[in-house]
Order: C-alpha cells, then sequence, then structure tokens
C-alpha cells in the first residue's frame, strides 16, 4: 500500500505523506537544528553558552528585523538593495540630531522613523506608479543613501549615544521577581512562551479538524511541537543564566508575531501574496496593486530605520560604513527561509529561520577562526543551494 493509499485508509496523512508535502518549511527547521548541533559540537559547546547565546540575538537583531520587511517586498514581487545603506544612513542621522544637535532620545528615535517611511515612500512612489524596476530604483536608492552618510558624517565616526539611547540595543528586561540569576523574569517568559505555542498550536488543530482541513498527522504534531517547546525552554534558560531578556528580543518577538498575523490572517496580507502571485490577475479582482506595493516599500524603509536605530546603538556610534553589506544578508536570510524570486510565496517564520540560520553560520564560523574570505564563500554557497532547493521543488511540482 503506497502512501496516498494510506492516507485514504486513515483519513489522515501518513508521516511520510505530509513530510513530503511540507518540505520546505520542516526542511528550513531541520537544517537550523543540523547547523547548531554542528556547530555545537566543533566549538566545544561554545555556540550554546548563555553570553554567545545572548550575543546571537543582538548580532542579527537587525537582520531578522529587516528581513521582516524584506520578506512582504519579496512576496510581492519585488526587492529593495537599499536596506544596508538606509541603516546606515539613519543611523548617521541619528547621531547628527543627539550626539550634535544634542535633541532629546525620543523626539530623535520618531523622526528617524518618519524619515526611513518617508525614504520607503520616495523609493516605492517610482516602482509602484512608474513601474520602474525595484532593482533598478532601489540600487539608485543604495548609492545615493551611501553617499548621503558619508556627506552627513563628514566622513567620520560620531558618538557616543546617551545611555537611553543605547537600551534600544544593549539594555535588559529587569527581573521583576528579584531573583537576579539565574533571571526569572525570563524564565516565566520561557514557560508563557512554552505554553502559548501548545496552545496555538491545539487550537490550529482543532480549526483545522472542524473545517475538513487535512492537519498534520498526530505523532508528527506531538514530537513537533515538544521539539519547539524542549528548544524554547532551553533558549529562555540559558538568557536567564546571563542577564535574562535583551530589550531586542521583545522587539524582534513582537514585530514577528505582528507580521506573522497580517500577512496569514488578514485580507492585507493575501492581497501581496496575491500581488506577487499574478500581479494583473490581482488587478483584474479589484485589488489596488500600486498603492500596495507603495505601501511594501514605506514598510520596508521603517523597518530599515529602526534596525538603523539599533545597530547604532550597539556600536554606540555612527559610521559611515554602517550597514555595508547588511542587504545580502537580508536577502540572503529571506531566501534561504523559503521566499521564491518569482514573489507568491514565503512565510515571516521562514524569514526569521532563514536570519537565523545567517546568524548561526556567521558567529560558529568565527568562533572556529575561519577567515571572512572563507564565511562569505560558504554563505554564497548556501544562498544558491536554498535557491536550487526551490527551484527544484517548482520543477517536480
Amino acid at each position: 500500500m503506497d502512501l496516498a493509499d494510506q492516507t485514504k485508509t486513515s483519513g489522515q496523512p501518513s508521516i511520510g505523506h505530509y513530510l513530503l508535502g511540507h518540505l520546505r518549511e520542516f526542511g528550513l527547521l531541520f537544517a537550523l537544528i543540523a547547523i547548531m548541533i554542528f556547530f555545537q559540537i566543533v566549538t566545544d559547546g561554545t555556540l550554546l553558552r548563555a553570553v554567545n547565546l545572548t550575543n546571537l540575538f543582538l548580532q542579527n537583531s537587525y537582520i531578522i528585523i529587516m528581513a521582516l520587511g524584506m520578506l512582504i517586498v519579496i512576496v510581492a514581487g519585488h526587492i529593495d538593495l537599499s536596506v544596508g545603506s538606509v541603516m546606515g544612513f539613519i543611523g548617521a542621522l541619528a547621531a547628527v540630531m543627539i550626539v550634535e544637535w544634542e535633541l532629546a532620545v525620543l523626539p530623535a528615535i520618531l523622526l528617524c522613523l518618519v524619515a526611513g517611511a518617508l525614504i520607503g515612500a520616495w523609493q516605492g512612489y517610482w516602482v509602484a506608479y512608474w513601474k520602474i524596476p525595484s532593482f533598478i530604483v532601489t540600487l539608485a536608492g543604495m548609492l545615493v543613501f551611501r553617499g548621503m552618510s558619508l556627506w552627513l558624517l563628514e566622513g567620520q565616526s560620531v558618538g557616543p549615544f546617551p545611555k537611553s539611547f543605547q537600551l534600544l540595543s544593549t539594555g535588559f528586561i529587569p527581573d521583576i521577581f528579584g531573583i537576579d540569576r539565574p533571571n526569572g523574569t525570563a524564565l516565566a517568559a520561557g514557560v508563557i512562551a512554552a505554553m502559548l505555542i501548545i496552545w496555538l498550536g491545539l487550537r490550529a488543530r482543532a480549526r483545522n479538524k472542524r473545517y475538513g482541513i487535512e492537519g498534520e498527522p498526530l505523532p508528527f504534531f506531538v514530537a513537533r511541537t515538544g521539539i519547539v517547546v524542549c528548544a524554547v525552554l532551553f533558549i529562555f534558560y540559558k538568557l536567564a543564566e546571563f542577564r535574562g531578556m535583551p530589550n531586542v528580543l521583545i522587539t524582534m518577538a513582537v514585530l514577528t508575531v505582528i507580521y506573522a498575523f497580517v500577512t496569514e490572517n488578514t485580507t492585507l496580507g493575501r492581497r501581496v501574496y496575491a500581488l506577487g502571485g499574478n500581479e494583473k490577475a490581482a488587478k483584474l479582482s479589484g485589488i489596488k496593486t500600486e498603492r500596495l506595493t507603495f505601501l511594501a516599500f514605506v514598510n520596508m524603509g521603517l523597518l530599515a530605520a529602526l534596525a538603523g536605530l539599533i545597530f547604532a546603538a550597539r556600536l554606540n556610534t555612527a559610521t559611515p560604513k554602517a550597514g555595508f553589506g547588511f542587504e545580502l544578508d537580508v536577502i540572503a536570510a529571506v531566501f534561504i527561509g523559503g521566499a521564491s524570486m518569482s514573489g507568491g510565496v514565503g512565510k515571516i517564520v521562514g524569514a526569521v529561520v532563514g536570519a537565523f540560520i545567517m546568524g548561526v553560520l556567521n558567529n560558529g564560523m568565527s568562533i572556529m577562526g575561519i577567515g571572512i574570505d572563507y564565511q562569505q564563500v560558504i554563505k554564497g554557497l548556501v544562498l544558491l543551494a536554498a535557491v536550487f532547493f526551490d527551484v527544484y521543488n517548482k520543477s517536480k511540482g
């Protein structure tokens, strides 16, 4: 009896059948686990030490934040090559306003976020309403804002920032229980997150059953949920052993939940996927494709600005080379995370996992003492393998 016959007989898909149908998302998760186990072994346990795990979140926070926006841009059928330059420019703008002009931190942050949104609007305008390819518009933007960063900083680094601004990146959530170490707040957050994952999984499973949607096999659901819950509890325990939860972890988590909800459970999200899948069909069905494209770039500019503020706060200075090449890591994270170059395909969770794969590769290879030249080669090959996997799956389908 083959897999299809087993599925029909049991009324539930077999584990093999289900895995074949969801190879993209589960393959990605298994790849992340395998990479982490590999580097944990070859670095003699350094990778998963509390200090290094905290640094992993701090080092990849701005990549993950920009990957959320980049996923929407790519799903809509476009690309943004300017995010690294916009990120650097916003960091420079913050430094000039806060350090040189002595503007208060909160108004400066808000002005920088508005500036990022306006930059996104400027680029989105040419792409959406003048139909200039996004590759060309954002390539121009990359050059323009790299030059503007140099002009704004006059070729020099500007800093340091006030402590209140540094908290954007280097701050930690205080322990409300007074335990200090291990951090009680981090432990409690880990337990709450684990319970939430279980509840959401059961809720989704019940909803699928109610509407007659084919769900994953029960043993697989239990195993997958168990692995994720154990991983979450382990990570939060490790964070609790050091200084607790970084502020950027909360920022990333909140943004990930919001964007995942919007893309998967709202009309706006479904329209973005429709736009990327077939723009002409989307327009004929009444979707305002120009406005949707415009908003995708506004959103990207806003998130690039937020990433620029967090990066500047982490360095405690703004430098003319800040954000250089970051657009490559962001785009690679999204494609490794399962997005399709042709648009219309990709998930927020996939982009986050892809960003963590890039982050673990960077971190693990650095611990091993692998040179930056070999690191670039390896990351390029990983990106090529991810895109090949996508193309191969489509050709088989």
